[in-house]
């Protein structure tokens, strides 16, 4: 049976920044996506996408003649393994191959992830094709199940059209304010800044003309979980010192998150588990610095700088003020050699319709 010219790929979710760079960007490719069906929910918001309709087994039982490939990514968090085998299953049936990138070993959203594990442990061995982001990521999905994926880069965050012109590196910048930024937002499973934030603290009686901003959620002032009351008790401290700023408003708008980006001069991610990480990406496409922990596969993402994290989530403040020490004086370290996203992106375009093409004819 011959290929469609045009492969039809049912992508789960297909409104998502990852999922809409994946395209071609200089023309036509031989790949069309599908749009994401309107949740059965209340009230959705504009854009919504979750909960995922195409992850049910009667949508692909009613619309399977609508779609060459299923390509899944995100969503599958509040699915149960029993309904993810029945989901794999009907493509089977149907003839439709699964292609699965895998964005996340661990799930940065969960401090449990037995249940994350479980769902993998479906999905990953009935993919027709694997995809990640990185060669340790690839590695450990080979060693766990079996499987070896093919590493094809994140895309770029920022539209290309709005990419800003590069930052320039001029080594006056040693001796300049230096601006270090830490975000803890609503305090994510996988985000523990305490840890950070203190090392950061010891560090900086080294660091002249350094300021460190910390940005929060509201949420973060009236919670009583232990992590809000601790982070905003320790945060208190610091209100009368100029070398810390701490600052809480709504999430960022997409804009608003790239200009906030790009006033930093370093960013500290403050993850304590996870995998791979699209604020660092975001990071690398507004030119500002990255320091990451040594966990997950964040610093195989671009080459960044990392920091000791421990297991337990604790840092190691003599060897962290090492690290900032060293990329206080040499900026140019927190920056490794940004791609040209422009073709990265075709690259990333083209090696994602030859999986289509792979997968269609294994399966065919």
């Amino acid at each position: 049976m011959a290929l469609p010219t045009a492969i039809r790929v049912a992508s789960i979710p297909a409104n998502h920044p990852y999922v809409l760079h994946l395209s071609a960007v200089d023309g036509p490719d031989g790949v069309t996506r599908l749009t994401d069906p309107l949740p059965e929910v209340e009230d959705p918001i504009p854009g919504q996408w979750w909960p995922p309709v195409m992850l049910e087994p009667e949508w692909v039982a009613r619309h399977h003649d609508d779609f060459d490939v299923m390509h899944l990514h995100f969503g599958f968090d509040a699915a149960e393994p029993d309904a993810l085998r029945r989901w794999c299953d009907e493509l089977t049936r149907k003839g439709r191959p699964l292609v699965m990138t895998v964005h996340d070993l661990v799930n940065p959203h969960f401090a449990d992830q037995s249940r994350h594990t479980a769902l993998l442990d479906v999905l990953i061995p009935s993919a027709t094709r694997l995809i990640t982001l990185t060669s340790g990521a690839a590695r450990a999905i080979a060693d766990r199940w079996g499987r070896r994926p093919e590493v094809i880069p994140h895309p770029h965050i920022v539209p290309l059209d709005r990419l800003p012109p590069p930052k320039s590196l001029d080594p006056s910048r040693r001796s300049a304010e230096f601006v270090i930024g830490i975000s803890a937002k609503s305090l994510r499973a996988n985000i523990d800044p305490l840890p950070v934030l203190m090392a950061v603290d010891i560090a900086i009686a080294d660091l002249p003309r350094t300021t460190i901003r910390v940005d929060l959620h509201p949420d973060i002032w009236t919670r009583s979980d232990c992590s809000a009351v601790a982070l905003r008790e320790w945060l208190n401290g610091k209100e009368n010192d100029p070398a810390w700023q701490v600052l809480t408003h709504p999430r960022f708008d997409d804009a608003e998150l790239w200009g906030h980006l790009r006033s930093l001069d370093l960013c500290v991610l403050p993850y304590a588990f996870g995998t791979h990480s699209g604020w660092l990406e975001a990071c690398v496409d507004v030119g500002t610095g990255v320091l990451a922990p040594d966990i997950g596969y964040y610093s195989q993402q671009h080459g960044h700088p990392a920091y000791s994290r421990a297991v337990d989530g604790a840092v190691d403040p003599v060897h962290f003020s090492a690290v900032l020490g060293r990329l206080r004086k040499e900026p140019a370290l927190t920056t490794p050699a940004t791609p040209n996203r422009r073709e990265q992106r075709r690259q990333i375009a083209l090696a994602h319709e030859r999986i289509y093409r792979e997968a269609l004819i294994e399966v065919r």
